[in-house]
């Protein structure tokens, strides 16, 4: 009896994934799509990774040599804290693609360090790489620098490529939401990946408020430390809801209408 066809059909990446890691591959080709479309990617380089629900040091992150606008939520990588491929996608392993490995050097270390975050989004915006390489960093000038008031700071020390840099990296981040890499980009974290890019947007457009107020030369008004205070505090968890979460779906139909295939 001849073998029946069926047999050598390759189930779909969608097939061999969990329901919960493939709405998580979703939302990750989402925040691609939404970091280039808000002006933030830069071609294939910089990452965006997400936790993969309930598999231990698991995470999602791009093949490298996808642009940002190209990403789907089966182009994805699966990989350990590690650094070891799990599952490949089915798309770019045609082309070879494999993983950054600062990607995996940032992001791992991160993962591995707290079971809470989600998500992990790198950037080298102009704004923000102008930022970084400023010795004030980041000013609580208004409203929404005020949220970044206590941001972490990591000095420059070379691509991240070595393990070493992975200890100090978990530390300057600590308990905050945002990362400033001096001389280097912007780095925020969330438990969602809707709160992780709510983070950066506000994080991107505070560093273009900052560097086009500094570029009229004019004195800037300094507020007192105690409404800064009070205002970072009324943007921390607890305090009101998580940032990113209302807008989360919005964001998802707005892409849904420009173009659905990241849900590929």
């Amino acid at each position: 009896m001849p073998d029946s066809p069926d047999r050598f059909i390759i189930p779909s990446l969608r097939d061999r994934v969990s329901p919960e890691e493939w709405q998580a591959r979703i939302d990750l080709a989402a925040c691609y799509r939404l970091i280039d479309l808000y002006g933030m990617s830069d071609m294939a380089a910089n990452h965006i990774s997400v936790r993969v629900p309930g598999e231990e040091g698991a995470f999602l992150i791009n093949a490298y040599g996808m642009l940002y606008e190209e990403i789907t939520a089966s182009s994805l990588v699966k990989i350990d804290v590690q650094g070891n491929v799990l599952m490949r996608p089915e798309f770019p392993s045609q082309l070879g693609y494999g993983v950054n490995r600062a990607g995996f050097v940032i992001h791992g270390a991160i993962h591995e360090a707290s079971h809470e975050i989600a998500c992990v989004i790198h950037t080298h915006t102009w704004p923000g790489m102008a930022v970084s390489s400023l010795e004030c960093g980041l000013l609580p000038m208004n409203q929404t620098a005020m949220r970044f008031a206590k941001i972490g700071y990591h000095d420059y020390d070379g691509v991240v490529l070595d393990l070493a840099m992975q200890e100090r990296l978990v530390r300057d981040l600590g308990d905050n939401n945002a990362l400033i890499l001096r001389n280097h980009g912007l780095l925020t974290v969330g438990k969602t990946v809707g709160e992780a890019f709510n983070a950066m947007h506000r994080l991107e457009l505070s560093c273009r408020a900052q560097l086009a107020a500094q570029a009229t030369g004019q004195k800037l008004v300094e507020v007192p430390q105690a409404v800064v205070d009070a205002t970072w505090n009324n943007y921390q968890p607890g305090t009101r809801r998580p940032y990113g979460v209302m807008e989360w779906p919005g964001l998802l139909r707005k892409l849904d209408r420009l173009d659905p295939s990241y849900r590929d």
